[in-house]
This record gives C-alpha cells, structure tokens and sequence, in this order.
C-alpha cells in the first residue's frame, strides 16, 4: 500500500496552488520546503539551547549539582543523536510532514511537563527522553532529507541554510531566555519557547510536502520528475530498515572516519559550548545575559560561515574543506582555554569559533550523498548524526563532571581542541571523490 498520494485534503490544495504561482515566477517551490525546514529546525533550536540557560536556575531551585543536570541533559543529546537513522526511515515511510508535526508537539509536550518538575528523575524524563526523542526527530536529518529529496543543484548552500538555522536560534532565543529567566523566571522564558514551537507547527501543517513528485515536479536543478517510492513495510521491517541500511555499509571506511570526525563535532560544540557556555563564563563573573550575548556573537559569524561553507561545498574538494574546518576549532578551543577570558580574547573566540561553528555540516552531508547514493543518503547521515550527539553526550556528561571534581571547564576545552586536530587529520584518509557512489566497498 503507497503511503502517499497526489492529494492529501486542503492542505495539499494550498500546496499546489502555491507551486503552480511560484512556478509562474520560475520559483521553485524547494525554496518553500527550504525555508519551512529553516523556520522549524529555528524553531527547535530553542529548545535545544534552553539547558545552557537552565543549569544555574535548576541549581538553585532544587539544589541539584551540574554533573546531576548534565547527566539528564546528555540522555537528551544521546537520544538526539541515536533517534536520526529512525527518523529518516520514519519520514520515508510515513512523510516528512508528520514525522515532524509529531515531534513539534512532543517538545512542547516535554517543555509543559517539566514546569512541574520537583525530582531529577522528572528532569531526566521531560528534558531527556520526550525532548530527546522530539529534537531528534527535527535535528540535522531533517534537512538532510529535504535537501537530498528537493535538490540536485545547489545542495550544498541549502543543507548549510538550514545548519545555520540552530545558531540563528540561538541569536534569536538565547539572550532572550536569558534575560526572561532573570527577571521572570525559566518557566516563563520557556513558554515563550513552546509558543514558537507551536507557531512552527502551523507552518508545517501548511506548507510541508513529502516529496516533489506530489506537486508534479522534477528536484531542483533536474528535469524528470521522480515517481514516488512504494512504502508498505511493517513496523518491525522499518525499524529494521536503518540497522539493515547500518550493515550494508559497515566495511565503508568513509562511513566510519564521518562517524568519528562528526563524534569529535559534537562533543566541540553542542555538548560542551551550548550546553556550559553561559555556566563556563559564570565562573569568570560574566552574568548569564552578557554570556548570552557572546554565545550569540557566535551564531552571527556561524550564520556566515556555514552558508560559506556550504558555496565552498559545492565547488571544492570536500575533505579539504573539514581538514580545515577542523583544524582551526580546535585551536580556538585551545587559545579559550589560555585566554584568561578577557572581552577582548572572547571577542575574537567568538569570531573565529564562530565562523566554524557548523561549517563541518554541509561537506558532510555532500560527501555522505556522494557516497551513499540519494535514497540511502539521509539514513546513512542518520548514523552519522548519531556519532555526532554521542560525542555531544559525552562532552555534556563529562564537562559537567570535570567542572564538579576539579573546579575548572579548562581541561575539557583543552580535549575538545586536542579532538578537533585529531579529526582534521583523520578526514585525510578519506579516498578521493569519484562521483556518487551507492556500492558500500566502493567507499
């Protein structure tokens, strides 16, 4: 039985109309799925960013210590992570639109609950199973999927434009929690939060199709319009499905330096910066709202340097470019670690760590397309992103825990650095691009 069909209710009629007037302007309505999946995963990033902000106010409320809070917070990052590879066979069976509306809801649903919270077994259910499993759902896989489905050309820029929409969260949201949890409270400045998510969830409902072929139209930069694949699996067949997608590529060497490299990714960014930034700079006397602000700086150069990064995707050898991207994060988590946290030093942290924030995303995703083929890319990715939020799970659990047993963040910002050059130099056994490649021994 096909999941899909060409028309789905009024929602599909908005679409179709929508497509037929873009198209009329020589528009192509991928820019729409684009700009949905940027506004939704803008969206998330809310949600993913709030613990920085949590850490102090939970201390102080219920006398719980930071390693108790980052074991919580790691379940949800490790979840985040795991749940990628299922998520995409979940939206190839079932459709990007309600794989996603059931995550948006799940969020919220997670953020309500934890407003009612009084043990650490509360926190570890609302902040790291329920939001883990939504924001898993919603994570990079997602735009991975509409990339790979909706573009042929220009791939690479769309994959880092909807990267960037997490720094742009944390532009938009961050300094704002911090600011509401001051002078309000963090059950406030969450709900604040949940409004947005929910807001998304309307876009999503309104504009989001599953694949081109619904609107009758070719992936960008092609010309055939491709059929719509058949999906009549079980339940236990698609939760098969990423472990059997796991197994045929298992001896891709490729498979496992993208692995590692992204592991080292996450534990150098979501992990450690998003989650101890605002608690790091605190023990250097810099309040919550001033650190916020810092971390946005940020996520102003990172939205410049991914969409850069994702143009230098599309045009130079990808190894080279992580070589680099690398490379250059782990000497400015060095030089942090060494600066004595000057304004002048975190100014030109923020630059230069800022620039590289997730620019490793978009040659991943270009080199996993590569070599994965397009119907098995975002599962693949998947398990990729799933290397990625287990380094962040581990950074999360043990900087919290190095900042409890010695007093100090420096030495997990020092192995973070000392990580990232052991990435960049591990992206150099990669083999060179041939073209897109589905064999798993051609990897």
């Amino acid at each position: 039985m096909r999941v899909y069909t060409r028309n789905q209710g009024n929602e599909a009629m908005f679409s179709n109309r929508l497509s037929g007037w873009l198209a009329a302007r020589n528009i192509h309505y991928g820019w729409v799925m684009a700009a949905t999946t940027f506004l939704t995963m803008l969206a998330t990033a809310g949600a993913m960013g709030a613990p920085g902000v949590l850490i102090g106010p939970l201390e102080k409320e219920f006398g719980w210590s930071t390693a108790d809070i980052s074991s919580a917070l790691a379940v949800r990052l490790a979840l985040f992570g795991l749940l990628g590879p299922f998520a995409a066979a979940f939206m190839n069976q079932f459709g990007i639109r309600r794989v996603v509306t059931t995550a948006l809801l799940l969020i919220s649903a997670g953020i309500v609950g934890s407003f009612f919270m009084t043990k650490l077994w509360h926190l570890l259910l609302f902040w790291g199973v329920i939001i883990g499993i939504g924001t898993g759902i919603t994570a990079l896989v997602l735009g991975a999927t509409v990339a790979t489905r909706w573009f042929s050309e220009r791939r690479g820029v769309v994959v880092a434009l909807m990267t960037v929409s997490n720094a742009t969260g944390q532009l938009v949201f961050l300094p704002l929690m911090a600011y509401l949890t001051q002078t309000t409270g963090w059950r406030p400045a969450l709900t604040v939060i949940v409004a947005v998510i929910l807001g998304a969830m309307l876009l999503v409902l309104a504009l989001m199709r599953d694949y081109p072929a619904q609107l009758g139209l070719p992936p960008y930069g092609e010309r055939a319009v491709l059929p719509l694949p058949a999906r009549s699996k079980t339940l236990g067949q698609l939760l098969l499905v990423p472990l059997t997608t796991l197994y045929e590529f298992s001896g891709s060497s490729t498979l496992w330096v993208l692995f590692g490299t992204f592991f080292i990714c996450g534990l150098s960014t979501n992990g450690l910066i998003q989650t101890h930034w605002i608690s790091i700079c605190g023990d250097f006397n810099i309040d919550a709202v001033n650190a916020a602000g810092l971390l946005a700086m940020v996520g102003i150069f990172d939205f410049a340097g991914t969409l850069f990064a994702g143009w230098l995707s599309d045009r130079y050898d990808n190894r080279y470019l992580l070589f680099w991207f690398y490379g250059l994060r782990g000497l400015s988590l060095i030089y942090l670690s060494l600066s004595g946290f000057g304004i002048a030093q975190l100014t030109v942290f923020a630059v230069f760590y800022g620039l590289d924030w997730v620019a490793t995303v978009p040659p991943t995703v270009k080199l996993s397309a590569e070599r994965f083929g397009r119907e098995k890319a975002n599962i693949v990715f998947g398990w990729i992103f799933a290397g990625h939020q287990l380094g962040a799970a581990t950074a999360a659990f043990g900087a919290g825990t190095l900042r409890t047993d010695y007093a100090s963040y420096m030495p997990a910002l020092q192995i973070a650095g000392g990580m990232c050059l052991l990435a960049a130099l591990s992206v150099l056994f990669l083999a060179r691009p041939r073209g897109r490649t589905v064999a798993p021994s051609a990897a």
